[in-house]
């Protein structure tokens, strides 16, 4: 892609698109996504964007720089970023940059420092080996900072590409691919860690998600919905959107509750769950549903309940979450955002009418017995219909 460079733009970023470059002859694909979904998430901003030789550039005035540091700490597809200085390409530009970053730094309290080159012009006069060299003299020589290249406080990056690039401070972000290149996934989603963790795995392997919500009014409160639209809108932070569907089960969850077995009612909501969502997969041409289950986490997801789901799927079902444990969810739910939120104590529909000794080894000829006892499939349809549909997007947050 061709660089665009603004005059204008007193700001530029640099971002590395780590996994995108093991893709083969289909790379362009895969970059090609990339550039489009940070153009859409900066649509009215004041910013280029552009991807050259295994980089993502943004450049930006001094109004969008929030913005596009948002969009870069949520979009897969990105490994790292920096925010650079753009110098001359020559040794001294290198050296005067160097020497002002390490005096930022030694004023922050820092005394070592070391230098790490990549020359991708091979046409450079130096390599990388005499630009480090070469590009410390000025702080060696002055006594600013000495050099440590085991263990520095402070670490200067120079890239010298079309341009040089100069920076010192990185961020690790999401990795994974570019959201759009996978298909599309249904995530059924509540109130509980799981899902939303098993949601954003799903983005960071390239797919569109959109979600699924069965909400039993009044048996669930407003604020049990509310809390799943803020866990909506934290996964459309990193996939630059997603429609929340919001199916209204109490009735279909209260004909389970009449006619099933006790111990049956969790697996049977399940089964209604997954009729339901099979409606909704077909009606967005999802390609898979995706659940937050993982084998053992409650005593109703055994291997075999599992299966009894499973096999009322019409679409792939995607368990991403189910070789995790909870203490590993956990982990990924205060990295995204989303640990918060889940652990409010607004309880969703499965765990109020939850029975204290739940089938753990259900067999799918039980299952398909007691749910022709239920006569749900007219409520699940009219359910599906009177469905509500909430759209959000990262430029809510942008915004």
């Amino acid at each position: 892609m061709k660089q665009k460079y603004n005059p204008n733009h007193t700001h530029m970023y640099l971002g590395k698109v780590g996994e995108l470059t093991l893709k083969g002859g289909n790379i362009h694909v895969f970059e090609k996504q990339l550039v489009k979904n940070v153009r859409l998430a900066l649509e009215g901003k004041d910013c280029e964007v552009w991807l050259l030789t295994g980089r993502l550039y943004v450049s930006c005035s001094s109004d969008s720089c929030k913005a596009v540091e948002f969009c870069l700490d949520h979009l897969m597809g990105i490994t790292g970023w920096a925010k650079v200085m753009v110098v001359e390409k020559n040794i001294a530009a290198i050296q005067k940059a160097v020497l002002d970053l390490c005096t930022l730094a030694k004023e922050k309290g820092m005394n070592s420092f070391k230098i790490e080159a990549r020359r991708e012009d091979k046409d450079f006069e130096l390599n990388s080996f005499q630009i480090c060299t070469e590009g410390a003299s000025l702080v060696f020589d002055s006594g600013l900072m000495r050099v440590d290249v085991h263990h520095p406080e402070l670490t200067v990056h120079v890239e010298v590409r079309d341009r040089c690039y100069v920076y010192s401070d990185s961020h690790k972000t999401c990795r994974g691919l570019p959201v759009g290149v996978s298909g599309k996934a249904l995530l059924l989603l509540s109130g509980g860690l799981d899902s939303p963790v098993a949601g954003w795995r799903m983005l960071s392997r390239g797919m569109n998600v959109d979600c699924c919500y069965f909400h039993s009014y009044p048996y669930t409160s407003v604020e049990a919905q509310e809390k799943v639209e803020q866990l909506a809108s934290i996964l459309a932070d990193y996939g630059l959107e997603t429609h929340l569907n919001v199916i209204p089960f109490t009735e279909v969850q209260m004909r389970i509750k009449e006619r099933a077995p006790a111990a049956f009612t969790t697996l049977m909501l399940r089964v209604c769950m997954m009729k339901a969502a099979n409606l909704l997969a077909e009606r967005i041409h999802a390609d898979c549903i995706v659940t937050g289950e993982s084998v053992g986490q409650v005593a109703s997801q055994t291997v075999q309940n599992l299966t009894v789901t499973e096999h009322y799927a019409k679409h792939l079902l995607l368990r991403p979450l189910c070789g995790m444990d909870k203490e590993e969810i956990v982990d990924i739910a205060v990295k995204i955002g989303t640990y918060g939120i889940s652990i409010l104590p607004y309880e969703d529909c499965c765990v109020l009418f939850s029975p204290k000794h739940p089938v753990l080894r259900a067999t799918i000829e039980e299952a398909e017995e007691i749910y022709a006892s239920l006569e749900v499939d007219e409520l699940i349809q009219q359910a599906f219909e009177k469905r509500e549909i909430k759209h959000f997007s990262v430029k809510d947050h942008i915004d």
